[in-house]
């Protein structure tokens, strides 16, 4: 299969309505969530995902790679942001035996259903380094399931892959579950970026 052609650029206002419609093809993405809850800023039972996740795009404290193909529908993203802003998953675990304070994290990924396996999950988290990078670099840290071995749930991968990490230049710090694992990379500093 020839890779469809994809652009990638920053989540923002003028691109917000790109990105709530692929949410909204997705019912809310998780039960709803808009990739909310990961914000620090987040209160679960009393902030409405999708007002409080748009307010957050619109006043530049939530970022993400935004992948849009051919006809600028948006097929997947890659949410990042300075790790005092965003919370990860097995945090009890995490804070049992925390790694080197990271600048960065990732901390959401997600491709529409009817485009996986066509590189976007790929493209979206070079889009988000290429952005981190370009915004000073640093160390970066996630929390992700390996796949090694086994058949994984889609929606236990809203972070990617071990793997698919590894592939970018990542290594694993420590695990923090049956199947997750911190992984962390350096990145140098370079110039500005569209994603």
């Amino acid at each position: 299969m020839t890779p469809e052609p994809y652009t990638i650029t920053r989540l923002d206002g003028t691109t917000w309505n790109a990105f709530a419609d692929l949410v909204e093809r997705h019912h809310g993405i998780y039960g709803g969530c808009w990739c909310a809850p990961h914000h620090a800023e987040y209160q679960r039972g009393t902030s409405d995902p999708r007002p409080f996740k748009e307010a957050l795009v619109r006043t530049g404290r939530a970022r993400a790679a935004l992948v849009l193909d051919a006809d600028g529908n948006a097929q997947g993203w890659c949410q990042y942001g300075r790790s005092e802003s965003l919370r990860l998953k097995h945090a009890r675990a995490y804070a049992h035996d925390p790694p080197p304070e990271a600048r960065w994290r990732i901390a959401c990924l997600f491709v529409d259903q009817r485009h996986r396996g066509r590189g976007i999950a790929r493209a979206a988290l070079q889009g988000a380094l290429a952005a981190i990078a370009a915004d000073g670099g640093g160390l970066v840290e996630a929390i992700s399931e390996t796949t090694a071995g086994r058949k994984a749930q889609g929606r236990f991968l809203f972070s990617g892959t071990v793997e698919l990490f590894e592939e970018l230049g990542f290594t694993r710090v420590r695990p923090v579950g049956k199947y997750a694992w911190i992984v962390s990379h350096t990145l140098p500093a370079h110039g500005p970026s569209g994603a």
